[in-house]
């Protein structure tokens, strides 16, 4: 059971920003995808998720098995595959706990979608005990006058609470203090043990000081130029990415 990238070349208006990349994101693994800004990394992760302005040339996106290249973006996020924003966006008028629930109804297959499981919420309770979130801003408008790091947190409490197989987490640790890049990875280490399989990334080695993963990748121009284990975040956190760039 894996989210496969397979030879994948993608396009947007015409210019190259993916090409060839090959990757694997098991259940119950960690990979990082590392590379300087400007990589293709966010890139990667919208054709993932069927962004339409980003064309597909060539290659495939396998989810357990079955091809999801041509789904819409909306059924692909019902088949278990889902993205934290990196800069999540303002939902005025909806609570952040009524967001949660109608997402997490309609995913369950429930007709009405703002009523309150009590199971459900006291599991929404628990990830935000987790996560860090407070009780008060579940009950703020979504994003509104959040905080940056208040964004983030939120964010990974609905990945958490609606329970995809399959995360995508863009930059989860950009604007958090050190407590919250730390909240942040016990909330993705949850995640794991809990059989999902995670895609984290990142631009510096923050988050991987609390998390180890099972695989890092180095994006550099679109391409795919390293592979290895958590050695090679450490490694790329104390040299940079400059002996990638000189040879790209």
């Amino acid at each position: 059971m894996a989210l496969e990238v397979v030879d994948l070349v993608v396009d947007v208006e015409g210019k190259r920003v993916i090409d060839r990349v090959s990757l694997e994101v098991e259940r119950g693994r960690i990979v990082a995808l590392m590379g300087p800004n400007g990589s293709g990394k966010t890139s990667l992760v919208y054709a993932i998720m069927g962004h339409p302005r980003y064309e597909v040339v060539s290659g495939d996106i396998i989810l357990d098995g079955e091809s999801i290249k041509e789904l819409p973006t909306h059924k692909r996020v019902l088949k278990g595959v889902m993205l934290g924003f990196q800069n999540p966006v303002e939902v005025p008028g909806v609570k952040l706990s009524t967001l949660i629930i109608a997402a997490r109804n309609k995913l369950d297959g429930k007709s009405e979608l703002l009523k309150i499981d009590p199971s459900v919420f006291s599991e929404i309770k628990k990830y935000r005990e987790i996560v860090g979130v407070s009780d008060e801003l579940l009950y703020r408008e979504a994003n509104v006058g959040f905080s940056g790091g208040e964004k983030k947190r939120a964010e990974i409490l609905q990945l958490v609470s609606l329970r995809p197989k399959y995360i995508l987490l863009d930059e989860p640790d950009s604007g958090l203090d050190v407590d919250g890049v730390r909240d942040v990875a016990r909330a993705v280490e949850t995640l794991r043990e809990d059989g999902r399989g995670i895609l984290i990334i990142t631009h510096y080695a923050r988050i991987l000081e609390f998390l180890e993963p099972d695989e890092v990748l180095v994006l550099v121009d679109g391409r795919i130029v390293d592979r290895g284990g958590p050695e090679l975040a450490r490694r790329i956190e104390r040299e940079g990415y400059e002996a990638y760039l000189s040879h790209s």
